[in-house]
């Protein structure tokens, strides 16, 4: 199995430019109801992944909760490193499903680096359901 066959296009997909103050990267993420989004540069690099709880740390740090602060700082300021890492497209399904154990989402990248799309757990699951059944 590729892992092209589970993947959700970037097209189809929500994400946030690094560049984006923390203001639009966390109304963004309301707006769809998410827990975490990836982040991209401006030239389609994938960069990481934030969180609901990244945005509040660095708020919470900021010790300053008005919005026009909030206009201050990048999505940029809050990436951590090594957070939900991305795969490239020849990742095993195995592979694939121990990244998913941690995250909702895996996000798939192409051999410069350049965001494609995600694979979510619940697509990884249903993948390995289905594989099960076929056996039995």
């Amino acid at each position: 199995m590729n892992v092209l066959m589970l993947l959700k296009p970037k097209d189809t997909v929500k994400y946030i430019y690094d560049t984006n103050t923390l203001r639009q990267g966390f109304e963004k993420m309301r707006a769809h109801s998410y827990t975490a989004i990836p982040v991209i540069s401006e030239d389609g690099t994938y960069v990481g992944t934030v969180s609901e709880g990244d945005f509040l740390y660095y708020i919470v740090d900021l010790q300053n909760s008005a919005i026009r602060e909030k206009e201050k700082h990048s999505v940029k300021d809050i990436i951590r490193k090594n957070f939900n890492p991305a795969v490239k497209i020849d990742v095993s399904m195995d592979e694939l499903l121990n990244r998913a154990v941690n995250q909702n989402f895996v996000p798939v990248v192409d051999d410069r680096g350049t965001f494609i799309g995600i694979v979510t757990r619940q697509d990884i699951i249903k993948y390995f359901i289905e594989e099960a059944g076929s056996k039995l």
